[in-house]
């Protein structure tokens, strides 16, 4: 008897246990439909609920399912209820975001897409709000495209997150050349 319950086990785990093939799932095989639901609200074999009558209407009662109508397309969808207006989400601080952004800024930068990377440092810029690279970053970037007024918008925030920075003097003596740079292209666009 002592012998006769491990060895009963054994058997008992054996019989159930499956080859390997078996339980491994083929990519290369589609998985079977999902089962079709027999059980829905409405059976198939009862007929349709009653439909509205002005008189049900006027009684103030409505019949318990309305048959199923089918939508207008040029009909506009209701107004969402109030609860479902909701004022636009602030920014997101996420300074692993802001830092990824700022390196990938700088690789388009250097690689020349402009467009690309004053996309990322704006990105970083609204990740991390009171961080000042993205700003000087995105006023070279702005620069190379050789949109002036752009540029100096972004050193000048810049220099106000940042107005103890080692460098202000320099960008402050560049705001000033890029301003020198911006009025006579608008004297020159407006004499003509």
């Amino acid at each position: 008897m002592r012998y006769l319950k491990p060895i009963a086990f054994a058997v008992l785990l054996l019989a159930g246990v499956r080859p390997l093939g078996a339980q491994q799932i083929n990519p290369r095989v589609p998985p079977p439909p999902p089962p079709a639901d027999t059980s829905s609200s409405v059976p198939a074999t009862s007929p349709a609920t009653s439909p509205v009558t002005p008189d049900a209407t006027a009684a103030g009662t409505t019949p318990a399912a309305s048959p199923a109508t089918p939508i207008d397309p040029s009909t506009p969808p209701p107004p969402p209820p109030d609860d479902a207006v909701a004022a636009p989400a602030a920014p997101v601080f996420d300074p692993l975001h802001a830092g990824r952004s700022l390196d990938i800024g700088t690789f388009y930068l250097k690689k020349g897409n402009y467009d690309a990377a004053i996309d990322r440092f704006q990105e970083a810029a609204r990740y991390q709000p009171k961080l000042a690279k993205p700003w000087l970053m995105l006023g070279e970037a702005y620069e190379k495209k050789h949109d002036n007024a752009h540029a100096v918008e972004a050193y000048k925030k810049y220099l106000d997150l940042f107005p103890t920075a080692e460098d202000a003097a320099k960008v402050q003596k560049h705001i000033t050349e890029l301003e020198g740079k911006t009025e006579p292209q608008v004297s020159k666009g407006t004499s003509n």
